[in-house]
């Protein structure tokens, strides 16, 4: 009878691409859709209060992406660490892996909390002298950073749960984080059942309860149920410098190209400021409904990464290779529904928001002319992924550099200078088009330098 190790190395290393795909991202796809669903509800709830909330809550959002860009960064140093100890044979160093990221979770969370408190107000003023948009600003700042530990400590866990092929327990963990934010939402915001009106503030209080809620649960999975295949048992933890330095070497890059959107999306805002406050909460109503698009291909992305890490572990070619063509051809086929969702419905999208006139103009042209650049997005993010795997999180990070700092925000500024406002959004295709070059061509010279040297077989690019 084969050995629990045995059922995981042939789940991720002999159980073909496409259905082995499929089973691990669907979960995730699930979960991750959910997550950007109560994004989404949120920014409906606040919108009802005003346009002055929402733009509160959209100039907060660049340090809610320093904060994901953190835990998500530090989730795939754990998940590329384990999954390639996995496929080596190295199940005691993977566990000690995931016993190391929930100790960094904290340690993050903490660091994170001090410095949102000290600097939410400062921030919001960055781009607004309106006292109310400030004030809700920085309450909804100061409660998403100082109470951040919850996300930190679940993405610690979903990431030793995925890192090991078991993705049904993370999808369940972020479902009941989401379901809870989506009730307690209206019942914070607007003061049901006789409680308080708290107005943003109510958003924020409800965000950082589902955290907490989803956190909660994956403590119980983690430390309480017999079925993990990875045991944690810190009675006889052992600290491991080298293991501190690959999750480092991987998340650090990743932490950082997701953090980017952070320094973009500042700077985006402050280009926008300069076209109105409506400008600013149109881009905000962007990033939160371009998430549902965006969250299935993240999730096809946390089912591939462990097969990309584990067959590299292995240095099985022609699998990683199959995982990476199924994947950009499932990625390919979601961004170009989003694509023709955003063509096709912008007034329909915007009508969700309580949009004035100038909002809904603006917001038509922005979300048909950004999702052009979708496709080619989906592409980039899968080839992105893999580099992660292998631990070549470097790569891209500077894919990312160069589509938001060197590209992005430069031509968005001359676009701006040269059309207005209709003409800022087109930046988005061109930078596209700069990081993906980069990236093909990066992959082009792995397979000739590192996966040249394992078995043959043709490459998918």
């Amino acid at each position: 009878m084969k050995d629990i190790q045995a059922e995981k190395k042939n789940k991720l290393g002999v159980v073909p691409i496409p259905k082995l795909l499929f089973s691990m991202s669907i979960p995730a796809i699930i979960s991750m859709m959910i997550q950007a669903m109560y994004n989404v509800v949120d920014s409906i709830f606040v919108a009802q209060i005003g346009e002055e909330a929402l733009t509160a809550v959209s100039l907060a959002f660049p340090i809610q992406i320093v904060i994901i860009s953190c835990f998500v960064g530090m989730g795939i140093g754990i998940n590329s660490s384990i999954s390639r100890r996995l496929g080596q044979n190295k199940k005691n160093e993977a566990t000690n892996v995931a016993e190391h990221g929930f100790l960094l979770a904290i340690l993050i969370a903490v660091v994170l909390g001090i410095l949102g408190f000290f600097t939410a107000e400062a921030f919001i003023s960055l781009f607004t002298d309106n006292a109310n948009i400030i004030a809700q600003g920085r309450a909804y700042l100061m409660i998403v950073t100082v109470f951040c530990f919850g996300s930190f400590i679940t993405q610690a866990a979903y990431s030793t749960l995925q890192g090991s092929g078991e993705m049904i327990q993370p999808m369940v963990g972020q479902i009941i984080g989401a379901v809870v934010n989506i009730i307690l939402d209206p019942i914070m915001i607007f003061g049901w059942f006789g409680l308080p009106a708290l107005g943003v503030t109510g958003a924020a209080i409800a965000t950082v309860i589902g955290q907490l809620f989803g956190m909660s649960y994956m403590l119980l999975v983690i430390f309480k149920s017999s079925k993990n295949y990875l045991k944690l048992d810190y009675r006889v933890f052992h600290y491991d410098p080298v293991i501190v330095k690959d999750i480092f070497k991987v998340g650090l890059p990743a932490a950082i190209m997701q953090g980017l959107a952070s320094l973009m999306i500042t700077g985006y805002n402050l280009i926008l400021a300069g076209f109105g406050m409506s400008a600013v909460a149109v881009f905000g109503v962007y990033f939160k409904i371009q998430s549902i698009i965006f969250m299935p291909i993240f999730g096809l992305g946390q089912g591939a990464m462990p097969i990309f890490g584990f067959n590299f572990g292995a240095k099985n070619r022609e699998r990683f290779n199959e995982t990476l063509k199924v994947a950009i051809t499932a990625a390919l086929s979601i961004m170009t529904i989003g694509t023709l969702l955003f063509w096709i419905f912008p007034t329909q999208i915007m009508m969700a928001f309580n949009p004035s006139p100038e909002m809904m103009a603006i917001g038509i042209k922005a979300l048909r002319n950004i999702s052009l650049a979708f496709p080619m997005a989906g592409i980039s993010i899968m080839l992105s992924v893999s580099f992660q795997a292998i631990g070549k999180a470097y790569v891209s990070m500077i894919a990312s550099f160069i589509r938001q700092m060197v590209v992005l925000l430069p031509v968005t500024y001359l676009l701006a200078l040269a059309g207005g406002l209709d003409w800022v959004w087109y930046g988005f295709i061109i930078s596209e088009i700069a990081c993906l070059s980069y990236e093909v061509y990066m992959y082009r010279g792995f397979q000739r330098s590192i996966f040249s040297t394992w078995d043959a077989s043709p490459a998918v690019i």
